[in-house]
């Protein structure tokens, strides 16, 4: 398949797939915000530098950087609509995993993750529309689809908003039940998740094989510049190790699972968005583990 292809080609996804996506999105960002209490907000004011710096990272490094390499390797419209998505999305809630993994500092990487979600309500649509509009080429793609960033805005913080406000308030009322929740909806959470993108890339098999291949070095490219950006952003600080670690992995760890929900919302499961979206959502689990698992011996 000629990579151009991808911008007129759609990926098939029910409407009950979707809905699964979607409450799987809700259930992880419910998990997430079981895990955030008031002495991380105490944290926060204690120690700023890295969770702004991490906040930095996420929202405006890594589009910056995604916009410079769409530029340099001039994919088809539609995968670089992909990447922006991607891009513009906050961190991915198996970061806090990671982190911990990694010995890195878990006390940040929750709080980056629950804030910088709570924050993509209004960011990820403006970043996504601002980022994309300035490329030619991913602009037009976007007039010929009429995209409505206020509906954008508005799925956006039903999936995400209402699920953080409801965690953080069981944690406040509730803490016993938010730590049973927590042992049981997350990993689920993720489970259903990764099951429901499997059945995506198993239901479109065929089509998955063909350009598997064109997709990969995007793929790594892109997640390479967003592990790469977390890592030297944080290192020019000269942030402690432990929060060197967090800020690499929040920052390379995207919610393509948010992405994907956008995407087959209204885009229709847009060729190159969707394949770009449902492959990092695979390969930033596979580089993450790797880069947590090296760092795992450096205390």
């Amino acid at each position: 398949m000629n990579s151009t292809e991808l911008d007129s080609i759609r990926i098939n996804f029910s409407p009950d797939d979707l809905f699964l996506l979607n409450f799987a999105l809700a259930l992880i960002m419910y998990g997430v915000a079981l895990e955030l209490s008031w002495k991380d907000f105490k944290y926060l004011a204690q120690n700023p530098k890295g969770f702004f710096l991490g906040i930095f990272s996420q929202f405006a490094a890594l589009p910056l950087l995604t916009f410079v390499l769409v530029k340099w390797i001039d994919p088809p419209p539609s995968v670089a609509l992909g990447m922006f998505m991607v891009a513009a999305c906050p961190g991915g809630n198996v970061s806090n995993f990671l982190s911990a993994f990694a010995k890195g500092n878990t006390a940040l990487s929750v709080s980056l993750t629950a804030f910088s979600t709570a924050f993509s309500i209004i960011l990820t649509p403006l970043n996504f529309a601002f980022w994309a509009g300035l490329h030619a080429p991913s602009s037009l793609l976007l007039k010929e689809i009429s995209l409505d960033i206020s509906e954008v805005f508005f799925t956006i913080g039903i999936i995400l908003g209402i699920p953080l406000i409801l965690g953080l308030l069981t944690r406040q009322f509730q803490a016993k039940l938010a730590d049973r929740l927590m042992k049981i909806l997350q990993p689920l959470s993720i489970l259903i998740f990764a099951a429901i993108i499997i059945l995506a890339f198993l239901g479109n098999l065929e089509l998955f094989l063909q350009i598997i291949g064109l997709i990969f070095l995007w793929v790594l490219s892109h997640n390479l510049l967003a592990l790469s950006s977390g890592f030297f952003i944080a290192k020019a600080a000269r942030l402690p190790r432990a929060d060197v670690k967090t800020l690499t992995i929040e920052t390379g760890i995207q919610n393509s699972g948010l992405g994907l929900v956008l995407i087959f919302t209204y885009f229709e499961g847009l060729g190159g968005m969707a394949i770009i979206a449902a492959w990092w959502g695979i390969w930033h689990l596979i580089s993450g583990l790797t880069v947590a698992s090296i760092w795992r011996k450096f205390t």
